[in-house]
């Protein structure tokens, strides 16, 4: 008996060492931090629109102004980040063409220039070259479709600018809700 008394002590010692010793362990992480994202150094516009390459979309159904855009500017940079030279024809007449870039993983826009009417490009200020949310509002709510429709479906960025240019003439993009 006093055996088994012995040996239910040292069982019971080799128990508390082994869960002093299991507390400190730790298992090894599987999260693995993502780096800050980066966009890409320079980013230059592309050749001015082309009205033979230019791909009108709808921003809903009470929209005055006419929204296009150039499909043989349509990029997805290293970065991530869908850029694209959009043309909108005002109610009034008027036309603006703008080369800009949405960032689908944090829902932002960014305006890199605007079009003059010598057919050449005005880069942004510094002020104004800061990305900015997009939300869905009534005044300038095409940001919100191109992201939505054609460009971030189900959030996340096209593979490509044939991707992009498919969910243009389709009039939505295959994954878009």
């Amino acid at each position: 008996m006093r055996h088994l008394g012995a040996a239910a002590g040292l069982v019971l010692a080799g128990c508390l060492v082994a869960l002093a010793h299991a507390q400190d362990y730790r298992p090894p992480s599987t999260y693995v931090e993502r780096e800050a994202w980066q966009e890409q150094a320079e980013v230059e516009p592309p050749a001015y629109p082309s009205e033979d390459r230019l791909i009108e979309f709808q921003v809903g159904n009470v929209a005055t102004n006419r929204y296009f855009i150039d499909g043989g500017t349509i990029s997805v940079g290293s970065d991530g980040v869908v850029r694209y030279v959009l043309v909108v024809l005002t109610g009034g007449g008027a036309t603006n063409v703008s080369f800009e870039g949405i960032n689908c993983a944090s829902r932002e826009w960014k305006h890199y220039a605007s079009g003059r009417s010598d057919k050449t490009w005005s880069k942004s200020r510094a002020a104004r070259a800061e990305w900015r949310l997009i939300e869905n509002k009534p005044i300038n709510p095409h940001h919100a479709f191109l992201y939505r429709y054609f460009f971030c479906p189900v959030n996340n960025a096209i593979r490509n600018a044939d991707e992009g240019r498919d969910a243009l003439r389709r009039g939505k993009h295959p994954n878009a809700g």
